[in-house]
């Protein structure tokens, strides 16, 4: 028996050293494969539990069908595709993304900016009840609290008078919110048409790697007005007793959206829908009554493990190795792989003036140490960076490049978003929409302290091992 499972184990070792390496990064690769050295039967069950990072052939299959049709063209959307007359550089991110997601840059958007936490369901609530014909709504966390309950009220008196409102939420990321069984009591009793999005299921026959998550915030309102950024649907504490009693609350960035760039991000909203119902909702996508209300040239990205590129990353690296002035990054949780890593520490070594704001104290413990463990190369390059005063969650997640690009929506800065998350931004051109995202940025520096690396060498020896330590934690993918 000895001699058997010493067989086993030696043959786990080396038929992980070839398969484990397979479309996967090195960093990545290393970590799994350290994982099993050190406990194969532990190791291998969790690689199996965890190692891919794929939706199903079906789902893949559907992208690749919403894609082709996407980019044989939006015809409705002929006459407000955009040829922008800015800098080179940003046509070739456009053409990028066109790429790799499908869907044009286009032209006369209006865009509003809306830090304010219940300003931003404030906003949603009123496009809800003028809604005539229909209601997308496609959130990470949803919750019915005092905080949710007039949007979701909106929403059910819409159902009840003909609108037609699909809702998804994310299974995993609602359900371990309290108040999870009282959401679905409350939907069951309405006439809200809804469904889990990634749903783990398997009595059902629905399975998949369980932190394979759609984290997009979407929301669009008869195709005239849509919603996008960072916010998730629920109180700013998110229901936690402990996040109340310290003062806890998340700090949000939404965006209120009019102009052709609301059928793109339907078309997102559209591909979900069709991968959780296999109902299309190709009639919708035609273009918004007022096809110029604004002057800001957009573009909707897409990414997540439905795609076989990052296209998220992509985009990222592109225009920070395209910035010539200056950056500023926001995310929470700010773990980048080494190319993101290397364009920023470039940029900055190069005389980009590069500023990053993350939370002074995160929510996620292996995620802030992880966090943390990069920051001595940040500031070591040049980069600023400023800690939003706790016990605030910086939440917002966005960036502007120069004076030409803003990117915000709902993805992080972490290989999470970039290889295992559903996600969706939004590139916005021009420098008056800049100049917002800036003003929103100002506002971030004026209640943070900047981090200086003589202050953050002088850290103690165990702090700096517990931030190497979940630094490895974060390649697992």
């Amino acid at each position: 028996m000895v001699v058997l499972l010493g067989f086993i184990d030696f043959a786990i070792r080396v038929l992980a050293i070839g398969i484990i390496p397979g479309n996967r990064r090195p960093t990545t690769a290393m970590a799994w494969l350290l994982g099993i050295f050190f406990i194969p039967f532990l190791g291998i069950v969790l690689f199996l539990l965890f190692g891919n990072f794929r939706l199903s052939s079906r789902r893949r299959e559907q992208q690749k069908l919403v894609n082709n049709r996407v980019h044989a063209g939006i015809t409705a959307l002929s006459d407000a595709e955009s040829d922008y007359p800015g800098p080179e550089w940003v046509k070739s991110a456009a053409e990028l993304n066109r790429t790799l997601g499908s869907l044009p840059m286009v032209d006369g958007n209006s865009v509003d900016l809306i830090p304010g936490y219940p300003d931003s369901i404030l906003a949603m609530t009123q496009a809800v009840r003028k809604a005539r014909k229909y209601v997308n709504a496609e959130f990470y966390i949803m919750s019915t609290d005092h905080v949710t309950d007039d949007l979701i009220t909106a929403m059910e008196e819409a159902a009840e008078r003909g609108v037609e409102v699909r809702l998804l939420f994310d299974h995993i990321g609602t359900l371990r919110i309290k108040g999870y069984k009282n959401l679905l009591k409350r939907l069951r009793a309405g006439r809200i048409q809804w469904k889990r999005m990634l749903p783990l299921l398997p009595i059902h026959g629905q399975w998949r790697r369980p932190d394979l998550r759609n984290h997009r915030k979407i929301m669009v309102v008869d195709g005239e007005v849509a919603f996008t950024g960072s916010q998730n649907l629920i109180e700013p504490s998110y229901n936690n007793p402990r996040h109340r009693k310290a003062g806890r609350e998340w700090v949000e960035l939404m965006a209120c959206l009019r102009g052709p760039i609301v059928t793109t991000l339907n078309v997102v909203f559209a591909t979900d829908w069709l991968g959780e119902t296999d109902e299309s909702l190709e009639h919708q996508l035609q273009p918004p009554s007022d096809p110029h209300p604004g002057a800001v040239t957009a573009q909707v990205v897409p990414s997540g493990p439905g795609f076989s590129t990052e296209n998220n990353l992509r985009l990222f690296n592109t225009l920070i190795y395209s910035a010539q002035h200056r950056i500023s990054i926001c995310s929470p949780y700010f773990v980048p792989d080494d190319s993101l890593l290397y364009a920023i520490t470039t940029a900055a070594q190069r005389g980009v003036d590069v500023e990053l704001f993350v939370s002074e104290k995160g929510d996620q413990f292996l995620v802030h140490h992880a966090q943390q463990s990069y920051y001595e190369a940040l500031l070591e390059a040049g980069v600023r960076i400023y800690l939003y005063k706790a016990p605030f969650v910086l939440h917002a997640k966005h960036f502007t490049i120069d004076d030409e690009v803003a990117v915000l929506g709902s993805s992080n800065m972490d290989m999470r978003s970039f290889s295992l998350n559903l996600e969706v931004s939004v590139m916005l051109l021009g420098e008056d929409i800049v100049n917002k995202m800036r003003a929103v940025e100002d506002t971030y520096r004026d209640i943070s302290h900047e981090l200086k690396l003589a202050d953050w060498r002088k850290r103690p020896l165990a702090a700096r091992y517990v931030d190497n330590v979940a630094r490895l934690t974060a390649t697992v993918q």
